[in-house]
């Protein structure tokens, strides 16, 4: 039986789920209401998470451990917003991304999944747009679209050459997008993956500025997929390096998995920024994903796109505009945000992760929290309980 949910869910149902800070893990900065990207006014994010079957591989039947997740930047509506992308290390895909480029807007939600399934997913999100008629027609019922989809790879746990999404999933994933609390772990793209040796996946974490900086908030969302056991740092310390046990149970050649792995980054402020400037603070991702020991290996993909909810109505295909944007100088604490978000949501999608047995019993155990809390407790770094 196909698991196809919709796991977005309300904050009172995570009330019970532990995050990183209810670990006593310490991290700078303020958080919004839902310590969630969601915490960007308009965002919405949506799941479809798949999970079939166990046991030996059959191409085409499974099992299956993924997913596709949806971020609305503006929600149900086609209402551009100034964006921009960067790659730390190309070995990755996504699409529209040149157009994003090019025009400084983007234009239609950002979907993330597996490696195999960017094209489906890319060619069902132009049919749901045009189901919901969210288009800009050049003239008459002339337009185009170029999806923003991107993936990590899954094809440790999932049966990633089945191409087991399908169209239904990404409508699932795009209409069941809410604000409010989201689910980490395995949920949507992030159904299959693994951090640091340990179950990776999704994971959120948002920053509100201070008044003086004018109060704007950061939200990130990331789909983790990276890293060796001994990268691993939390909070300052090598904790990857103290967890010997847990190993990942491969039934393949493990030398060639060494190095594979990606992650992709989403970053959403209601700060009024231009593309240039949101460049930047897509750049500033990379310095987040090293606090927690990230090295963007040849093999790894890291791409990072941010986008501001600001200027709403700047887009347009006939009349001039006026917008308003900070100056250069004012984003120092935007920045920070960035960093401290970026580094938070990799390790809140550890915290989440459970653990899962995939294609093979291939096996991805979950980050030991108990044991983490030791390490953090022996350098003096862990906040009380």
């Amino acid at each position: 039986m196909i698991l196809s949910i919709s796991t977005m869910i309300t904050a009172n149902s995570l009330a019970n789920e532990i995050r990183a800070r209810d670990l006593g893990i310490p991290f700078s900065g303020l958080t919004g209401k839902y310590n969630a990207i969601t915490d960007v006014s308009g965002v919405k994010v949506g799941y479809s998470t798949i999970i079939e079957g166990d046991g030996k591989l059959e191409i085409g039947k499974g099992p299956i451990r993924t997913g596709v997740t949806a971020i609305l930047p503006r929600g149900k509506k086609f209402n551009p917003v100034f964006s921009s992308i960067f790659s730390l290390n190309g070995n990755g895909d996504m699409t529209g991304s040149q157009w994003v480029e090019e025009s400084g807007f983007l234009e239609t939600p950002i979907l993330i999944t597996n490696t195999h399934s960017v094209g489906v997913v890319r060619d069902s999100t132009i049919s749901w747009m045009i189901d919901n008629n969210l288009v800009s027609p050049l003239k008459d019922d002339l337009f185009w679209l170029l999806p923003v989809v991107t993936e990590t790879w899954d094809g440790i746990l999932n049966d990633i050459n089945g191409m087991h999404v399908k169209k239904e999933h990404v409508y699932n994933a795009l209409n069941s997008a809410k604000s409010g609390a989201i689910e980490e772990g395995n949920v949507g793209g992030g159904t299959g993956m693994n951090l640091f040796n340990f179950k990776g996946g999704t994971g959120t974490s948002s920053r509100i500025l201070d008044k003086q900086d004018g109060s704007y908030t950061v939200g990130v969302l990331v789909q983790g997929n990276f890293g060796d056991r001994d990268d691993l740092i939390i909070a300052g310390v090598p904790v990857g390096k103290k967890i010997k046990e847990l190993k990942p149970i491969y039934h393949g050649d493990k030398k060639k998995l060494k190095d594979v792995g990606s992650i992709i980054v989403v970053v959403a402020t209601d700060a009024p920024l231009a593309p240039h400037q949101l460049n930047k603070m897509a750049k500033r991702v990379s310095l987040g994903l090293a606090r927690v020991g990230g090295v963007a290996r040849n093999t790894s993909g890291e791409i990072f796109i941010a986008f501001s909810t600001a200027n709403n109505g700047a887009f347009s295909r006939e009349d001039i505009k006026t917008i308003k944007i900070l100056p250069n100088d004012k984003l120092d604490p935007l920045y920070e945000a960035t960093i401290n978000a970026t580094e938070e949501a990799i390790i809140n999608a550890m915290i989440a992760a459970k653990k899962m047995v995939g294609r093979n019993g291939n096996t991805s155990y979950s980050l030991p929290k108990k044991r983490v809390k030791e390490i953090l407790k022996e350098h003096n770094v862990l906040l009380d309980d």
